[in-house]
């Protein structure tokens, strides 16, 4: 390609932008496609006129998403609203905790909106009545249904506006129906139900609110809730009506109970057997006592799903495998999403090895707090006693992958024991002294490669692979859900295959592109060479999240930790969880070379802190939005350093979220109650995200795509 251009006499500040616009209009849409839209309207659009022009194309502001915004602070929102107004049809503002009201009022004036995103902004009843009355065209929404929510206070335009959604996700955070009774015509309903333990269920939300719809035209039905049987008790009362009748058209039904012991919900049989008639099923999910081994059986043949989630059903996970590896699922092939997670079985190799051939277009596979013990010696039936890294390897669509510690261990190798040199010398012979060799930079070149053979061949075989987990099986992380912190055993359980999985096979994950990378309980790890190695090679890293590495009575990592730290350059996340974490002057200082680190959580036991580090490195890090801090410190000092940094900071980050608190202390729970629940959910929480959900609504997908596409703002729906 040859580009002649005209004599230029520019300044060298403004020859690069003056370069870029002898670009096409194409080629410039696709480069500013990438900029947020923040900054497409309050910065780029002001450096010339052709600028200015592309900002404002359709394609660039149809669909806009505001999402984590850290650095939009109510001002810059109220200007991007009031420039999209005539616009944006599908607008996302989900996690935007730090947005006011008033802000939110501003979108009455997007009349040609299709689909909004408000989850985790404050809205309440009245608020979100004047926003329906205003967006006729509305056909998606989802919202958050906090405390004092009512819905007797919705204008008969806002009811009418809920009559005509399609798509609905809500959030509750109090004992009610939000406004599903109004919602006639959905294909889509998505509840997550995150109320607190104890909360009383009210009598009236039978009362009063027993119109809810029979979900005719229902496609897609997902409920994931928090620990606490208040949050089962009303997702029974928002099922009851599948004891009636089960909608013909379902196609999704996604249901994540956590505990062991799930409510039982009688009208299972009748999901089942209507599953099985229509053979529709695209994604599915279970508590473990909802469905026995014969109907899922029967459910998977007759259908062919790309979707299955079985956390946490150990007794389903037998059948799962044998359905999709035999004949027990109509298409296997199609099959893009699998969790497998908290089985008691070990892993069998040939029965994995054969779920990768029948299922080669696999995406997203967790298989999370189970066991896998290679075994050397040849097993008959498998070709080379086929590893299950090597298994996995063949999955050359792998984005995501989540494995227990021991899976990447090549197998038992015990030495041989050297002959004794002279019986007469026996007792006399100083030992040699058993401990942690010290760690020098530029040391970890020398790792032995022995036993992380299953490991390269699977990073090697897909490369694709995005997100990489990580977590010993026994691994318990000292932060809970919504319950008092436990104080857990120091010496955390795990087998002893996990125990071998160390620096060597952390070294190994550099060969990775992976740019999210989360790693639990490997107690192998002695020095944390491998860490510097992965840091020095993987210069996209941009979330990385370590929890319990090594010994849990001293943290013997930390000086490569360090070293780590100062070659993340393009750090965006970091969650870091140990029992005894020495937050000092020298980890903020190596911290602050992540310049461009936003979230920041630091999670332990018994961990200290050095308040004016903190503020140092807040002053250096300007676009830190996010730091949660639970450590061991007094509650006197936590409460202290975390007024000096909203005082300090607040006022130019309006984003800012601070909170730190003592680990162990009893209040902790309503701490964490307070917090926003989108980074409780994406930051604090130890919690695995790959194959939780269908890695894209393909019917969401294809429905919104025709709504954009048919939809605008002179047309009736």
């Amino acid at each position: 390609v040859s580009l002649s251009l005209p004599p230029l006499s520019l300044s060298p500040s403004s020859l690069s932008v003056s370069l870029i616009l002898y670009f096409s209009d194409e080629i410039l849409l696709s480069i500013l496609c990438y900029v947020s839209t923040s900054d497409l309207v309050n910065n780029v659009s002001r450096t010339c006129r052709k600028l200015h022009t592309l900002c404002y194309d359709k394609t660039l502001l149809t669909t806009v998403t505001l999402s984590e915004e850290y650095t939009a602070d109510d001002g810059a929102i109220r200007q991007v609203l009031k420039h999209l107004s005539n616009h944006v049809q599908s607008l996302s503002l989900s996690g935007c905790y730090w947005l006011s009201g008033s802000t939110i009022d501003r979108l009455i004036r997007c009349r040609s909106l299709v689909r909004l995103d408000l989850s985790g902004c404050r809205v309440t009843s009245l608020r979100l009545s004047r926003l329906l009355s205003s967006l006729p065209l509305l056909r998606s929404l989802a919202f958050d249904v906090s405390p004092g929510f009512d819905s007797a206070q919705l204008s008969g335009e806002a009811r009418d506006s809920l009559s005509r959604l399609s798509e609905l996700r809500q959030t509750v955070l109090t004992p009610s129906y939000g406004v599903v009774p109004c919602c006639s015509s959905l294909f889509s309903l998505q509840l997550q139900l995150d109320i607190l333990d104890g909360t009383s269920m009210c009598c009236q939300l039978m009362m009063g609110q027993s119109s809810v719809p029979h979900y005719q035209q229902l496609e897609e039905f997902t409920a994931c809730l928090a620990p606490g049987e208040v949050n089962q008790t009303l997702l029974l009362l928002y099922l009851a009506v599948f004891s009636v009748r089960v909608p013909e058209r379902l196609r999704s039904f996604l249901v994540s109970v956590p505990g062991p012991n799930p409510a039982h919900w009688p009208a299972a049989s009748s999901l089942a057997h209507s599953l099985v008639q229509h053979g529709d099923l695209e994604a599915l999910q279970l508590p473990r006592s909802w469905l026995d081994a014969t109907s899922l059986g029967r459910v998977l043949l007759s259908n062919a799903p790309k979707h299955l989630n079985f956390s946490r059903c150990p007794t389903l996970r037998q059948t799962v495998i044998q359905s999709l590896t035999g004949t027990g699922v109509r298409d296997s092939t199609r099959l893009v999403s699998l969790n497998l997670t908290r089985g008691e079985e070990e892993l069998v190799a040939e029965a994995m090895s054969r779920l990768v051939i029948c299922c080669p277009n696999l995406s997203h596979l967790n298989l999370l707090h189970t066991h896998y013990h290679h075994d050397n010696a040849h097993t008959p039936g498998l070709e080379a006693n086929t590893h299950l890294c090597t298994s996995l390897s063949k999955l050359t669509h792998l984005r995501s992958l989540a494995l227990p510690a021991c899976a990447l261990s090549d197998g038992s190798h015990t030495p041989s024991p050297s002959p004794s040199p002279s019986s007469l010398l026996l007792g006399l012979r100083k030992p040699s002294r058993v401990g942690l060799q010290t760690y020098r930079p530029g040391s970890g070149d020398s790792l032995p490669r022995e036993g992380t053979s299953g490991l390269g061949t699977l990073l090697a075989g897909c490369p694709c692979l995005e997100v990489l987990e990580i977590t010993g099986p026994g691994f318990i992380s000292a932060l809970p859900r919504l319950e008092p912190c436990a104080r857990v055993c120091v010496d955390q359980r795990t087998c002893v295959n996990a125990r071998g999985v160390g620096d060597a096979h952390v070294a190994a994950l550099r060969g990775s592109g992976a740019a999210e990378a989360d790693a639990g309980g490997a107690a192998g790890v002695l020095k944390g060479t491998g860490l510097v190695q992965v840091a020095e090679h993987c210069r996209d890293l941009q979330a990385l999240s370590l929890a319990n590495l090594g010994s849990l009575k001293t943290w013997n990592y930390s000086a490569a930790l360090l070293d780590t730290l100062r070659n993340c350059t393009q750090l965006t996340q970091l969650r870091l969880e140990q029992p005894y974490l020495v937050c000092n002057g020298a980890f903020w200082e190596a911290l602050s070379c992540c310049s461009r680190l936003r979230r920041l959580c630091l999670i332990s036991r018994n961990g200290t802190f050095h308040p004016a580090a903190v503020v140092t490195f807040m002053e250096c890090c300007r676009d830190v939005m996010v730091c949660h801090m639970f450590l061991g410190g007094t509650l006197v000092a936590c409460r202290t350093l975390q007024k000096t940094l909203l005082d300090r900071f607040s006022v130019e980050r309006p984003a800012l979220s601070v909170v730190i608190y003592p680990l162990l202390h009893e209040d902790l729970p309503l701490v964490i109650r307070d917090m926003p629940l989108p980074l409780l959910d994406q930051l604090t929480l130890f919690q695995s995200r790959v194959a939780q959900a269908p890695p894209s609504s393909q019917l969401g997908h294809q429905r919104a795509k025709r709504q954009l596409a048919n939809q605008s703002p002179s047309s009736p729906w």
